[in-house]
């Protein structure tokens, strides 16, 4: 394209010219490895750390208007997948929502956008009502309080009852949001497989 000519992109984890995302910064995203998740829910997959170039592209994702990254995020997601045998053949992905403010603000949900590029069945059946604020600098305290009661599913959004449902996030820090997200997909009678996230800022676990 003539506008890749004349403005050669730029890697989001490093700002290299000639790519979305280099090699190099790409390969700091692997296959998914389990994190600690929010107590004894679902198990909880990240593809990186929330460090380094992955976290670079991460927030030029999401806070920097590198929306075209939805598809090497979908990309990543949908090689990880067919790794998870709790994800079942025919997962449906549920992004966790974005405040509508800031949804706004990007063009529109980006981890939504990350869900419908990997090519897998998805279900935006998550949204916050008024009043939930930005989570960040929150202690996990206040984390669990700014979301409680502040989510809804959206009828019109819903997976097939009895779907295998993967919870998507860009990043896992205390793990409040994923909770929260379970909590509520669970009053609605449905049950989380598992959950994936880009990155984690909570340490690796153990086992893998």
């Amino acid at each position: 394209m003539l506008l890749d000519v004349l403005f050669p992109p730029r890697c989001a984890g490093c700002s290299r010219p000639g790519a979305r995302l280099c090699p190099l910064c790409l390969a700091a995203f692997g296959p998914p490895g389990r994190v600690p998740g929010p107590g004894a829910g679902p198990p909880v997959y990240a593809l990186a750390d929330y460090a380094g170039a992955a976290r670079e592209a991460v927030l030029a994702f999401k806070e920097r208007g590198r929306r075209e990254l939805a598809v090497v995020f979908g990309a990543l997601v949908a090689a990880a997948l067919p790794l998870l045998p709790e994800a079942g053949p025919d997962p449906w992905l549920v992004p966790a929502p974005s405040r509508r403010s800031a949804a706004r603000a990007r063009g529109g949900s980006h981890v939504l956008g990350v869900a419908r590029a990997s090519g897998f069945s998805t279900a935006p059946a998550l949204a916050f009502v008024k009043g939930v604020r930005d989570s960040v600098g929150l202690s996990p305290a206040a984390r669990r309080a700014n979301l409680a009661g502040r989510l809804r599913l959206v009828p019109r959004g819903l997976p097939p009852p009895g779907s295998a449902i993967v919870l998507l996030d860009d990043v896992i820090t205390t793990g409040s949001t994923a909770s929260a997200c379970i909590s509520t997909l669970r009053t609605g009678g449905f049950r989380v497989s598992l959950v994936l996230v880009l990155t984690t800022a909570r340490r690796t676990h153990p086992h893998g």
